[in-house]
Formats: structure tokens, C-alpha cells, sequence
């Protein structure tokens, strides 16, 4: 059976220790990322909501990386808003930048009401490249 290895990016911000899960998890030739969201390396808020996507989308390729992943490698994305109507175009724009060419990978956003002070979340599950 497979072992589940625990990944974490490189710079790996306070928020894994303080509330204790891992980056991401490696089984067989799946990786499972958790929810990445626009931190400081303190675990606190960017305040700024288009720098705040950006950033959760930065932290999101340091711990893609560390498993030798790319955003090309993501099979299915998930994120969570706290103000979809209002956010989508701002992150629609990183998005695009991010996925600028198909094949594109699945997509669920989710609207909600909280998230530990941030207004952005994103988890994917990517196919490790042999």
C-alpha cells in the first residue's frame, strides 16, 4: 500500500504549525493540496484582495514545486470566496493568467462566509509527473 508523504514549500508560512496540518500530501502519483490562501510568512492576511489572490497563488506553486509539480500538473481546483459577485473579476484575471491555454483543469468555486480572516482559498489535486 502506499504510503501519504507530507510536502511543504520551501518557505513554509506559520499557518501549518499553528493550526496543525500539512502543505500538501504525496500518494502514489496524486498530490493533495491543501486550501492555499494569500498569507505572510507571520500566517497573517495580505489586506489587499487582488494581492491576497496573487499570493495564495504564489504559495500555491512554492508547494506545487516542492512536490515537482507545475500549474500544468493540476487536474481539479477548488476555491472559496467570500464575496464571489463582487471578487470574480479580480480573480478571473489571475486565473486566466495562471490557465492562459487549454486543456484547462476542473473548476468548483464556492462561495462562503468565512475563512479565518482571508477572502480567498484555493486546493487542488495535481498528477505528479512521472
Amino acid at each position: 500500500m502506499t504510503r501519504r508523504e507530507a510536502i511543504f514549500p520551501a518557505n513554509r508560512h506559520a499557518l501549518y504549525e499553528d493550526h496543525g496540518y500539512s502543505a500538501a500530501i504525496r500518494t502514489g502519483d496524486l498530490l493533495f493540496v491543501s486550501g492555499q490562501v494569500g498569507s505572510r510568512s507571520d500566517g497573517t492576511p495580505e489586506p489587499d484582495f487582488q494581492h491576497q489572490v496573487r499570493l495564495a497563488f504564489e504559495n500555491l506553486k512554492a508547494t506545487l514545486e516542492a512536490a515537482g509539480c507545475t500549474f500544468d500538473d493540476i487536474v481539479d481546483v477548488t476555491t472559496f470566496h467570500t464575496d464571489p459577485e463582487n471578487q470574480f473579476e479580480t480573480i478571473m484575471a489571475v486565473k486566466q493568467e495562471t490557465f492562459s491555454e487549454p486543456p484547462y483543469p476542473n473548476w468548483t468555486a464556492i462561495g462562503v462566509n468565512w475563512l479565518a480572516g482571508f477572502d480567498f482559498e484555493i486546493k487542488v489535486i495535481a498528477r505528479i509527473p512521472a
